[in-house]
């Protein structure tokens, strides 16, 4: 199959190699000399400087020309970057595949990744959403990986699965998209929560407590919008809300450890040097569960947190005051 990956950080990257020996891979990254740097060097030295390129995955610089190869387009930019690819695709007339393997929600819209993909190609265009637990180092390096390909249509994201299937990167074919989005879009925010819980010292009865509650939080939300409980049980989860939140990779988790020392989160955010989509994720967060009257409890934490309005410290007391629930 011709695929094009667009992205070339870390996760499009490590698909990118992941695919090549199988596929016929073209990676975009939208900084010319970084890509040129990484086809000199044949790696991608700043973000996977251990994972050499296989001889035939091939870089492209020009949208137009990456996009024109592909029988399968795989969007791995983060959500941001998600609409203007696919308005590309629709200047083009192209009707291949699309399927993107970035997580929240857009910025200013709200909009979950399918929503702005029916906004700019088409309600009916073939799509789908690659998600799940899965740290972009270890995919590169080949280590045992399962994540879920979800699809409106079953068939389709079975079709898609078997493509994309590799004895190392296991897919799982599903078809409750907007559940799968959710999960991978608000695990993020949970793992901020996580970081928090762990840079002040808590322990793993507060980290499991935590968890256990964001999943709730991320079904309640998900479930208003459509979703399917099952899906949270899954890989694109409970899978993805464990990794992210006790994986030391995790840029999320990272970024609530920091917050936790008081750093200040624009400090936080150029000591990172990638996108933790969690950031923007949680205001967009809130604000759906907001519409939908949905009790968010952990996600309005992190929201005071990273909006300044409160210290960890004082997010913390304010939700361990909250009046007992039954669950």
């Amino acid at each position: 199959m011709k695929i094009t990956v667009y992205g070339a950080g870390a996760w499009g990257t490590a698909l990118a190699i992941a695919y090549a020996p199988d596929h016929d891979v073209v990676m975009w990254g939208r900084d010319a000399d970084a890509l040129a740097l990484c086809e000199r060097n044949r790696v991608n030295q700043a973000l996977l400087p251990d994972r050499p390129f296989p001889a035939a995955l091939r870089l492209e610089a020009d949208l137009a020309k990456a996009a024109a190869h592909a029988e399968l387009h795989l969007v791995v930019t983060p959500v941001a970057g998600l609409r203007a690819i696919c308005e590309h695709l629709a200047s083009t007339g192209n009707v291949m595949p699309v399927l993107w393997a970035c997580k929240g929600f857009e910025s200013g819209t709200g909009l979950l990744p399918h929503e702005v993909v029916a906004d700019t190609l088409g309600e009916t265009h073939p799509c789908g959403a690659l998600t799940g637990p899965s740290f972009a180092a270890e995919v590169a390096a080949g280590q045992p990986t399962a994540i879920t390909l979800a699809a409106r249509d079953l068939a389709q994201a079975t079709l898609w699965a078997d493509a994309l299937h590799r004895p190392r990167l296991r897919l799982y074919a599903n078809d409750d998209l907007i559940g799968a989005e959710i999960g991978g879009a608000i695990k993020n925010v949970m793992a901020i929560a996580a970081g928090v819980s762990d840079g002040l010292g808590f322990g793993l009865n507060s980290r499991a407590a935590l968890v256990t509650r964001g999943l709730a939080e991320i079904s309640r939300l998900g479930l208003a919008l459509g979703a399917r409980q099952e899906t949270f049980m899954g890989l694109a989860g409970l899978g993805d809300l464990v990794l992210t939140c006790t994986g030391d990779l995790s840029r999320n988790r990272r970024v609530g450890l920091m917050l936790a020392e008081g750093k200040p989160l624009a400090q936080i955010l150029k000591e990172l040097g990638h996108v933790a989509e969690g950031v923007l994720t949680t205001r967009e967060t809130v604000a759906r569960a907001q519409r939908h009257a949905v009790d968010m409890p952990l996600a309005q934490a992190v929201d005071d947190l990273l909006s300044g309005r409160m210290s960890a410290a004082e997010a913390v007391n304010d939700l361990l005051a909250r009046s007992p629930k039954i669950e």
